[in-house]
Order: structure tokens, then sequence, then C-alpha cells
């Protein structure tokens, strides 16, 4: 027996060593395929030297740094001038200029060609797995420009700053700036996910209409990122126009601050390097931006964009917790073998495995379709329809596999000091940002009910599909039951009926994309007879599929 002196009373060992050094895009096998599959493969070398670039020891620090060392809110100088300053740990700034710099915030508007949209998504994807808080600048700052490229004259003053690479965290006036950042600000106390109850009313400084400059009063229970150098806002005008959407700068243009003070910053549970407020408008300056009383549309537009990259962040978290789960398996044992040799650890990492490649295969489906211009009626439905339903479903799973994932480390994951705890926290936003689980459900339906062609060319392709799986197939048709079901059935089973759009479109995406042993495994537990139970956990696997084969797959570091 050993014997240990004073002041060392243990050797340590059987700990595992801190994941770092891999490449994110090339050990990925779903993702390098869906690039080269879905139009990108000439960013493929991009990717993968951003890839690499990722996982570097310094690297890795800055997401530690940025969640621990949060914004903080200045808002007097020490004249006492109010100022509304935020800082932030540089930290956060370093993670906004490698996002910008690979073109993240404009790349399939600024460098438009084929699949420009497939490989801006995948490179989001990798940033996703870094960090998330840094995310929601630049995603509104990119589902702005297609809105503000609608107002010419606008734009033509923007178009430099937006499109520019490097990031300038500056807070001054726009015509002092190298680049700038969209937010967005469209909730209020009283409605929340009901836009349309927002009494923030925009009083005309001349003639009116867009493009017309209006003096804003009111209020935002939620405005995001305040240091943006602009806001999308709505705002009323009128209380019979409806609500319309503002350009508000941060700067007016008499090269004072706007008057939007900044009420407090949010205590939030994650996303936490990255600062919400609440603000009110005292007479703050802003633009009209699309048609009087038609905020809302103008808005939905940006919401598409917004909520596509809600679905890749939450694919982006479980494939980081994935990750980490089976390289901490890999090299933890217990009772005499490594974790990741053991029959019902390998069976809750390949379930965890079929889930990650579900969802990437998924997102990368969708990015193709947003930058489809034939206007196809199966592409508009990819957009329309799928979107919102692989919104809720993504998101929704993110929360119980991040648990999962973590359970994985054992009490080594619930704490600060590993990335698991911070991957747990990060996962309810995505799942209430930009419309929560009931909001996407509904707009299922209507988005099925306005344009009902797109929705029968999707059902058509998927038929084409399922009828060589007999448990996909079954689930189509159970669909079809379910959609042709009284009109206040389905609004009760909206959620079900967005679950089912999604499986069954990751079904026929595995089945055409997928080896046999992935696609099968998917299919059967999530399709197949029993499916439907709620109480079905990660680890379930049949004992009949490849478990080691699923897992080698996932993660080939």
């Amino acid at each position: 027996m050993e014997r240990f002196g004073p002041g060392n009373t243990h050797e340590v060992t059987n700990q595992v060593p801190p994941l770092a050094n891999y490449n994110l895009f090339s050990s990925d096998a779903a993702l390098a395929a869906a690039v080269g599959r879905e139009g990108a493969a000439w960013h493929s070398e991009a990717l993968a030297r951003d890839g690499a670039a990722l996982t570097t020891p310094d690297v890795l620090a800055l997401a530690d740094l940025a969640n621990r060392h949060t914004p903080e809110l200045a808002s007097f100088s020490p004249r006492g001038e109010r100022i509304d300053a935020l800082e932030f740990h540089p930290a956060w700034h370093t993670l906004l200029s490698l996002l910008r710099r690979e073109g993240l915030h404009a790349l399939p508007f600024s460098d438009p060609q084929p699949g420009a949209m497939v490989a801006r998504c995948a490179g989001y994807f990798l940033h996703a797995q870094l960090e998330s808080g840094s995310l929601c600048p630049l995603t509104m700052t990119f589902a702005s420009i297609p809105v503000l490229q609608r107002e010419p004259a606008l734009f033509d003053t923007l178009r430099d700053k937006l499109y520019s690479r490097e990031h300038d965290p500056r807070d001054a006036p726009l015509d002092q700036k190298i680049s700038m950042m969209i937010g967005m600000g469209m909730t209020e106390k009283q409605g929340g996910s009901d836009v349309r109850s927002n009494r923030t009313q925009a009083i005309a400084e001349a003639g009116g209409g867009r493009g017309a400059a209006y003096r804003l009063v009111g209020h935002k229970w939620f405005f995001s990122a305040p240091q943006c150098d602009a806001h999308l806002v709505l705002a009323r005008t009128d209380d019979r126009e409806g609500l319309s959407c503002f350009f508000v700068p941060r700067f007016a243009p008499d090269g004072s601050k706007n008057a939007v003070r900044v009420q407090r910053l949010k205590d939030k549970l994650g996303n936490r390097s990255n600062a919400s407020s609440e603000v009110e408008f005292f007479d703050a300056y802003g633009v009209m931006i699309g048609d009087e009383g038609r905020g809302v549309p103008t808005i939905i537009e940006m919401a598409n964009y917004t909520r596509l990259d809600c679905v890749i962040g939450s694919a982006a978290l479980m494939r980081a917790a994935l990750v980490q789960a089976i390289h901490h398996a890999r090299h933890r044992s217990a009772f005499g073998r490594h974790l990741a040799d053991q029959p019902l650890m390998r069976n809750v990492l390949a379930d965890l495995s079929l889930e990650t490649e579900a969802a990437t295969v998924l997102f990368m489906r969708l990015a193709r379709a947003f930058e489809d211009t034939t206007n196809a009626p199966e592409e508009r439905a990819w957009r329309r329809l799928v979107t919102p339903a692989a919104k809720y479903w993504v998101c929704k799973r993110t929360l119980e596999f991040t648990g999962e994932a973590m359970e994985v480390w054992g009490g080594n994951g619930y704490v600060e000091e590993g990335p698991m705890a911070r991957f747990y926290r990060e996962a309810p936003v995505n799942s209430i940002w930009e419309g929560s689980g009931n909001v996407m459900c509904l707009d299922v339906l209507r988005a099925m009910e306005r344009e009902p062609d797109a929705a029968q060319a999707l059902l058509a392709a998927w038929r084409d599909v399922a009828q060589t799986h007999p448990a996909l197939n079954a689930a189509l048709e159970g669909l079809l039951r379910a959609l042709t079901s009284a009109p206040e059935t389905r609004e009760a089973s909206a959620r079900r009926i967005a679950q089912q759009i999604v499986l069954i479109a990751q079904g026929v995406l595995l089945a055409q994309h997928a080896p046999a042993f992935v696609a099968d495994a998917f299919i059967a537990t999530r399709l197949g007879d029993g499916c439907g139970e709620s109480g079905r956990v990660y680890g379930t696997l049949p004992a009949s599929f490849d478990h080691q084969a699923i897992v080698d797959r996932a993660f080939t570091g």
C-alpha cells in the first residue's frame, strides 16, 4: 500500500483531460457530407480551417471568460451625464471578431453565390459550439439585412458597415464606425409574444409614412443587445393603422445619444455573456421601415431567419455536449472498463448521436431551402412550414439532451468549471426567443392553411421516400389523418403535429443520406410502434442496433 506524506494525500488519476485541439468540422461526418450535398463544397476548406482554430485552448477559454464576466451597465458618466454605456469583457469582443471575420453576419448577402446560405449556416454551427451569447447580435444583424435592403436610400448608407468583416466595439455615431450591429425591440410588458398588443407610440416629425422620421414614446420589456448601433422596433402611428416598423439608431442624426433609456439589464438564467435589457423611449428618433401599419409582416421576414438560427444554435449545443460526453466516456474508467466500452453507456451515447445527426441534416436542408430562388412549392414548405416546426422540436430536445450529456460527466458535469453546466443553462433560451413552443406550433398550422399547395408538394416528396420504410410510411399516414381532423382538434394537437412533421422530415433525410445503421435506428426508435410514449428517455435503443458504429460515426476525434 502506497503511503503519502504530509501535504500529499493522494495521486490524481482517472480524470479526463480537457478536450481541445480537434477539428469541429472534419470530425463531424454528417456536417461535412451535408456541406457538399447542399451545395457549399467550395467552402469546405474554410470550414476546416475555422473548425481547427476554434478548439485551441486560448479560444476555448474565451467562452468561459465572457460568461463569467458579464456585461455591466453604466447609466451615468462621472459628471452625471446620461450615457447608458455597456462594458464587456474583452473576450466578448474577441468572440464577435471571430464571428464577423468569417462573414457569418452577412455572407449570403455580401457574397451571393450558390451555396452561400449553406456555407454560412455551417460556419454558424461551428461557432455556436463555442459560445452562445455572442450569436444574438450577430443573428439579428444577419436577419435585418433583407428587411433593410427594401429601403434603398437607407440601405445605401448602411451597406458597407453591415457587410464589413471587422468588429467595431466603439460606442459612437455610425459615421465614425467601420461596422455596425442591429438589434431588435419587439415585446412589451403587457403582451410578450402578442406584439399586436404593443402600445409604444410613434409621432411623425413632418408628413410621416415610409422613410419618414418619427419620435417614439413607450417601452420595450425585452430589448436585445442594447449596445447595438440600431434596433428595429415596433410602434403604433395610429390605433387604426396597426403596428409599423422603425429603424431606431443608437445615436440621433445630430450626433447625440438617442433618447432610448436603458432601465436595467436582465439577470438571465443563461446567455449571460450577452446583454438583454428593458428600455424606455423618450421621443427617440426613428425612421419608418416598410409601409405604415405593416410592421408585423415586415418583422416576420426577419423572424424566419432568426428562427433558423435558433434551430442551428440548439443543434450546436447538442453537438458540443455530445462531443464532450463521448470524449469523457472514452477516457473515464469505472468498474474496470472505460465508460465508452460499457454496453449501457454506449446505448446512451448512440441515442444522443442519432439526435445530433438528425438535427444536423435538418438544419442544413433548411439552409438550402432558404437560398432557393425558384419559389418552388416544396422549397417554400421547407422554409415556411418546417422551419417553425424545427424551431419548436429541436430547441425542446436540447433541454433534455444537455441534461443527459451532463449526467455522463457525473458530478464533474454539474460544476461551473467545466462546459456542461453552461450548455445546460443555455439550452432553454432558443425555445423561448423568437416565439415559444405554442406560438411555433400554431404557426405551422397557419402555414399549412395559407399555402396548401406547398404543403402538398412537401408531403408528396416525403411519401416517395417513406414507401420503402414501413415505420416512416405509417408515421406519414398518421400525420395526414391528424391534418384532416376538425379545426379544434388540430389546434389542440398542434404540438403533436409539429413534432411528427420534424421527425418525419428527419427520418426522410436520414433515409436518403445517412448510413443504414443510423437511418434505421432513428426511424425505428422515433417513428416506430410505441414511439409516441411520453416517457421515452435517451439510452433505450434496442440492443440489436450497432451502438458502437453510431458513436464512432458521430465523433471521430
